[in-house]
């Protein structure tokens, strides 16, 4: 077949139009971002939670309210939320408030009328209440999911007692169902466990398929873990427990800290049971104010905020690096004790950046008058291989924060972060440099709005990414 030049150039500009309408349907096909942040609606002793929702415009960062939010989270002090895969669902955990109205929750004065709201998320972002559940233990505070979103996983600071029937929780204090799964304990926390109907979303109890409650031989409801607990992640086959001899409790954001142990279950992801073995042992991290136990590629963190003596680093807090050994002892990495930035103090999250690169540690501080921003910040570090992180140059100046940022997360396209500031009661989003990992605030970076003020004072964000 011949084309005359005229042909030839009709054809060129058509197969260059399909180019162009090619990239272009790749763009309007990309994935859609949404930003939801859970807080509390008032400084009221009610404690009444609401969900907030953003959609993230991925060329500049901009935040664009979502119609039809904030949504009441269905109960009083949302602290967790997550998203299983697919988008299809969003739940909320309530912790609730004590009866004092605070959100100190103890075993002494427990948090009342905790439970997990479970949302539908529609086709623009916007969230319908489905159903509520509730777990078996008391004062519930941590959520997580497992990946193929089958199974969710309730961290409770006080296993419940064993013969109590009242409507009120109350905690142990000399549990025979700790010791049938912990040699020796009299008081522990607990994981409860649900597995997820695929279809609905729904939740069902999971029970403890090793252990039995003392003297009835039914199932236990819950998977015991030491006592004080803190924090939880899972990774690499392994559910992870960081607790404290004797955890305290931040009266301002109801958070635990004091961790000093880390205790290892082993995940069965066909069944979701958690199994205690032979290498399940505290494993001591040297630290004794853990705040939170983090994932990031291959590793394992552990944020801690010591004081100056006798953490070694001399930094107000710092991050600790682990890898997962036999049994899921954690291993020190190799120069895996890093200084937080000397500016900052009290790390409550760290993201590792998608391609592995950098990672970013927010501080709250410890300002709890919310008057500033006194320590309170995000402090970026090179990751370099071999494993030696080091500081960036002109961290933590001019990563533009609100007053302590309880969460850090990044957005679907990998090019922007964003944390929610409990002090300051917004939401704040910095730009990524691709090639040096520095953030710069969005006003500067995209000229739109770096700050995006809040209903309350929020206490955990995530991200939702789907594709149109």
């Amino acid at each position: 077949m011949k084309f005359t030049k005229f042909g030839k150039a009709l054809l060129l500009s058509a197969l260059s139009a399909g180019v162009i309408l090619s990239v272009t349907s790749c763009v309007q096909s990309y994935s859609v971002g949404y930003l939801y942040v859970t807080g509390t609606q008032t400084a009221q002793s009610t404690g009444s939670g609401i969900i907030s929702g953003f959609k993230i415009d991925h060329n500049t960062g901009k935040l664009t309210p979502i119609n039809g939010l904030p949504v009441s989270s269905g109960g009083a002090n949302p602290v967790r939320a997550v998203l299983l895969t697919g988008s299809r669902f969003l739940y909320v955990l309530n912790r609730g408030v004590n009866a004092s109205g605070g959100t100190d929750c103890t075993a002494t004065n427990p948090c009342l009328n905790a439970n997990i709201t479970q949302f539908a998320i529609g086709a623009n972002g916007i969230l319908t209440p489905q159903e509520t559940f509730y777990t078996q233990g008391v004062n519930p505070f941590r959520m997580i999911a497992d990946s193929s979103g089958s199974f969710i996983y309730v961290l409770e600071h006080d296993s419940p007692a064993p013969t109590s029937t009242s409507s009120v929780p109350v905690a142990s204090t000399n549990n025979a169902n700790c010791a049938a799964a912990l040699t020796g304990a009299i008081t522990c926390g607990d994981i409860t466990a649900f597995s997820v109907n695929s279809t609905t979303g729904r939740l069902t109890l999971l029970v403890n398929a090793q252990v039995t409650t003392a003297g009835g031989g039914s199932p236990l409801p819950y998977f015991p873990i030491p006592s004080n607990p803190v924090d939880f992640v899972m990774s690499s086959g392994i559910v992870l427990t960081m607790s404290g001899t004797a955890t305290a409790v931040d009266t301002t954001t109801g958070a635990y800290t004091g961790g000093s142990t880390v205790f290892p279950y082993t995940y069965n992801a066909s069944n979701g049971q958690l199994t205690v073995n032979q290498n399940s042992t505290n494993t001591l991290i040297n630290v004794t104010q853990g705040t939170a136990l983090v994932t990031g590629g291959s590793y394992v963190f552990v944020l801690d905020n010591e004081a100056p003596n006798p953490n070694p680093t001399g930094a107000a807090s710092q991050i600790l690096a682990y890898t997962i050994g036999s049994g899921g002892a954690l291993q020190a990495a190799t120069n895996g004790v890093i200084p937080d930035d000397p500016n900052q103090s009290n790390p409550t999250w760290l993201a590792v950046e998608s391609k592995g690169k950098w990672f970013y540690v927010a501080n709250q501080g410890n300002n709890t008058t919310g008057t500033g921003t006194a320590e309170s910040g995000l402090a970026g570090y090179v990751m370099n291989s071999p494993f030696q992180p080091t500081e960036m140059s002109g961290t933590p100046i001019g990563f533009g924060v609100g007053a302590g940022p309880q969460c850090l997360v990044e957005d679907p396209s990998d090019q922007f972060f964003y944390t929610a500031n409990f002090y300051s009661s917004t939401v704040t989003g910095q730009a990524i440099d691709e090639n040096a990992g520095t953030l710069t605030p969005l006003s500067q970076a995209s000229k739109v709005p770096a700050s995006y003020a809040l209903t309350g004072q929020p206490t955990w964000c995530l991200v939702d990414g789907r594709t149109s």
